[in-house]
């Protein structure tokens, strides 16, 4: 039988021009998902594992534990709520890594705008964009580089996505330090990226309806391809395609999509289209404008900052397991996340690329039988599912299938063809949209995408 995919390579090699074509393929295999769901529909008349939870492990080897750093950039942080408090201490070498300018020794008595006040003249009113702050009693060093706010850093009473965001990450790895920018830009981003011991940038903002349109995608493509960290990118509210998407569509990011795991394990329907993955949409997230309040919210804005946490999560796990106290992936670590060493002392190792085709590995399709036709979600297509989840769905019980095969303990299997090909479209119509790692035949763009893309 003839492939599909090289009939429709080779006829639209001669006649469109790169983004065209790499727009033709992601309509053309939406509409083959699409077209497949209503098939199954008509044929059928309409017919894990548990949470991982951390623990901070000392390590002897730094004087402190095993660690990892997440950097959400958005709006700001509630840096009051109990959410991320810690009776921790961060070590001064940690500081002084992340180049801390400032130490806030922030209020912890009274309500949210009582202790603002408190700390106004002594914290908030000194902070400058050129600060790095590490607020004491709390898990998060912050730091606003672009200025466009009216309190630097703190999330204040007309912002609160980015509180909820970082509370995200959290919820899936509480001991993750958080190296929070505030900002849009892509100087914020590079604030993240430029800091060697942060393992993942992410963010969760870009242009309504994935327009095509330049965002952040300078600043990510330096994260990941100049300083080999992580980034989780937000796909849009919407059910547009996220190749495009300057967020989540670059092939070096993670593009991030909803399914409703508090319903019937579906696609939500208002969120981006043929992703890396989808991730929990709804959450219990902290509140912006108290201390300890909490409030339920949805969207990729949430998925996403989980993904990092969980990935987090799998980084601290490992360093622990290979006995490795450090961060990041610096030349100074020969560019690994994990740079350790196994019982017998031989060198342990894992890049990027690693960590992304294991999470590839790790993610599932829901199956169609669970959907609700009154949820309002839209269920997952037996026939082409990558076109609405693309892996498929990420979420707590994805850990422990990661770590094993990671450490080399329990190897998982290969995705089936059908699932490789659809995401070989994907990442092809991604490079070459992008233009930065083209299909073509190349071998010094092959190696580069290699160590990018996949598993070596």
């Amino acid at each position: 039988m003839v492939d599909a995919g090289d009939v429709i390579e080779e006829a639209l090699i001669w006649f469109m021009p790169t983004k065209l074509r790499a727009w033709f393929v992601v309509l053309l295999l939406l509409g083959v998902g699409l077209g497949g769901m209503y098939v199954f529909l008509a044929l059928n008349d309409g017919e894990s594992l548990s949470s991982q939870g951390n623990t901070a492990i000392e390590k002897q080897g730094n004087g402190w534990r095993y660690y990892s750093v997440v950097a959400p950039v958005d709006t700001g942080i509630n840096v009051y709520h109990d959410h991320f408090r810690t009776d921790e201490v961060y070590p001064n070498w940690l500081l002084e890594s992340l180049g801390v300018t400032k130490t806030c020794d922030i209020t912890f008595d009274g309500s949210w705008q009582e202790r603002y006040e408190a700390d106004k003249e002594s914290c908030w009113d000194n902070i400058t964009t050129s600060d790095i702050v590490y607020f004491y009693g709390t898990k998060i060093i912050g730091t606003s580089p672009d200025g466009e706010t009216d309190i630097h850093i703190l999330d204040d009473p007309s912002d609160g996505h980015g509180t909820a965001v970082t509370g995200a990450v959290l919820d899936a790895n509480p001991d993750a330090v958080i190296f929070f920018v505030e900002g849009f830009s892509t100087e914020a981003v590079l604030a993240a990226s430029n800091q060697p011991l942060v393992d993942i940038i992410s963010t969760s903002f870009g242009a309504i309806g994935s327009l095509p349109v330049p965002g952040i995608e300078t600043g990510t493509y330096e994260a990941v391809v100049g300083n080999n960290k992580m980034h989780t990118g937000a796909a849009d509210n919407t059910p547009s395609p996220a190749v495009q998407d300057a967020t989540a569509g670059p092939p070096w990011s993670i593009g991030i999509a909803g399914y409703a795991e508090e319903g019937d394990d579906q696609k939500e329907t208002m969120s981006g289209s043929y992703p890396d993955i989808a991730a929990d949409w709804t959450q219990l997230l902290p509140n912006h404008d108290d201390t300890d309040g909490y409030h339920e919210t949805s969207g990729t804005s949430f998925a996403t900052p989980r993904t990092a946490g969980i990935l987090s999560f799998v980084l601290q796990e490992l360093r622990n397991e290979f006995d490795d106290g450090g961060s990041g992936a610096s030349v100074e670590r020969g560019g690994y996340l994990v740079n350790g060493t196994d019982s017998e002392g031989e060198s342990f190792t894992i890049r990027n690329s690693e960590v992304r085709n294991a999470l590839n590995l790790s993610a599932w399709y829901p199956s169609f039988t669970t959907w609700d036709p009154f949820s309002g979600t839209t269920p997952v297509s037996p026939v082409a599912p990558c076109t609405q989840v693309g892996w498929g769905v990420v979420n707590m019980s994805n850990i422990e299938p990661m770590l094993m095969h990671l450490n080399g303990s329990q190897a998982m299997d290969n995705r089936p063809g059908d699932v490789v090909l659809c995401m070989t479209l994907n990442q092809e119509a991604r490079e070459a949209y992008w233009g930065v790692y083209p299909s073509a035949p190349d071998e010094s763009l092959v190696s580069d995408r290699n160590a990018i893309f996949r598993e070596e």
